[in-house]
């Protein structure tokens, strides 16, 4: 599958390489490889991505109350499952916030899956990827904040609840929700890359009984750091529309 996955990154260089390049120049982006932007990394989200659509299509076509098909059973319970840690960390209203958490999480469970493919590096342990889904959680929790409390009161929260030492507090909390990135971005891509290394090694050392456990471990890490991802945003943004009275509580 390796070969298919580096003619599909070298189509897609052939076709949208020009076009990219010439977006991230506009951007003030320095490409270090003009010629193959795209990386077999962003090949295997790509793929991760077309899988979801296919699967969420799926599901929303096989809907049926009387004869519930694999597909439909599938996406009831991990629609359960994310609810119902919704409904603990986000509380009343999470419904709304669950397609977001769904997403976020089983994009990064298959991304982190990826690693178990013999030959397959884990798209999540190249930095550039855990660091886009951390600014895309940064910007939906903030966003929704904004909605929730209106613009003013929101950013008023940064400065916290005593008035004479706001002027301290203010730049503390920016820094630290801006460090949320950093924290989502590193926690994801350093387990993932400490866990393709131990299995290439239990691979190179014990190629008969030990990649098993290295596969095993792999996956047990790649479940346990799309869980954390998703149950950080949603406290991230449980927080955010939080009013003051609830967050008091």
């Amino acid at each position: 599958m390796l070969p298919l996955i580096n003619a599909l990154t070298a189509l897609l260089n052939h076709w949208f390489a020009a076009s990219l390049v010439a977006l991230m120049t506009m951007l003030g982006i320095h490409v270090t490889h003009p010629s193959h932007p795209i990386s077999n990394a962003l090949t295997m989200q790509l793929i991760v991505m077309t899988l979801l659509l296919f699967f969420f299509i799926a599901a929303r076509l096989s809907l049926s109350v009387e004869h519930p098909g694999t597909v439909q059973h599938t996406a009831e319970w991990i629609h359960e499952f994310v609810g119902n840690q919704a409904e603990q960390v986000i509380g009343h209203g999470y419904e709304k916030f669950l397609p977001f958490a769904t997403t976020i999480g089983l994009f990064v469970l298959l991304c982190n899956c990826f690693g178990l493919l013999p030959g397959f590096e884990t798209p999540t342990a190249d930095p550039v990827a855990p660091l886009g889904i951390a600014i895309l959680t940064f910007i939906y929790y903030n966003w929704h904040g904004v909605k929730a409390q209106g613009l003013l009161k929101y950013v008023k929260h940064f400065a916290g609840p005593i008035w004479w030492i706001a002027w301290l507090m203010f730049p503390i909390e920016v820094i630290s929700h801006l460090a949320r990135m950093m924290s989502l971005t590193i926690r994801l891509y350093a387990n993932m890359l400490a866990s393709d290394l131990i299995t290439l090694v239990a691979f190179s050392l014990f190629p008969v009984v030990f990649p098993v456990l290295g596969l095993g471990l792999h996956f047990a890490v790649s479940l346990i750091q799309a869980y954390i991802f998703m149950l950080l945003g949603m406290i991230y943004l449980s927080m955010a529309v939080a009013h003051e009275d609830e967050a008091s509580i």
